[in-house]
């Protein structure tokens, strides 16, 4: 599924991110989970929460996996990777128009708001940063919930 594990797109504090591609051809980011202290919980908790989430500024869960004691997760893919990469680069091709980015703002307030307050459960999101807003083919922008 994660093409042996060689396209990473990012690491967070829970597992590795990589590009993979299902039997059908569509590309999807595959989040593998690293040594659970909860058992698995961890992983359960999001399906549980993220899989009742449905906002277009909101990353998609498709699907999850367990076998054993490995877990993984498979979201939307979003080929223009993450928000920070074109705050903080120094390329001058990385940059974004201030439109594009006020643009992208409205998006991330929106997916907020709906965690917040939009959703049948309230969520509260304490890891907004531009490495959690991962931005579709159109820049449009899908936060991690």
């Amino acid at each position: 599924m994660t093409g042996r594990f060689k396209d990473k797109l990012g690491e967070g504090g829970c597992g590795t991110v990589f590009k993979g591609k299902l039997g059908s051809g569509c590309f999807r980011s595959i989040k593998i989970f690293g040594k659970s202290k909860a058992n698995g919980q961890d992983c359960m908790n999001v399906v549980a929460t993220i899989g009742r989430i449905h906002h277009v500024n909101v990353v998609q869960l498709v699907g999850y996996c367990v076998e054993g004691s490995k877990r993984s997760l498979v979201y939307d893919f979003t080929p223009n990777g993450s928000l920070d990469k074109y705050i903080y680069s120094k390329e001058g091709s990385m940059l974004l128009s201030c439109n594009k980015m006020y643009v992208i703002s409205l998006g991330v307030a929106r997916g907020i708001e709906y965690l917040h307050e939009g959703s049948d459960m309230q969520i509260l999101h304490f890891n907004i940063k531009p490495h959690n807003i991962l931005l579709d083919e159109n820049f449009n922008p899908n936060t991690l919930g």
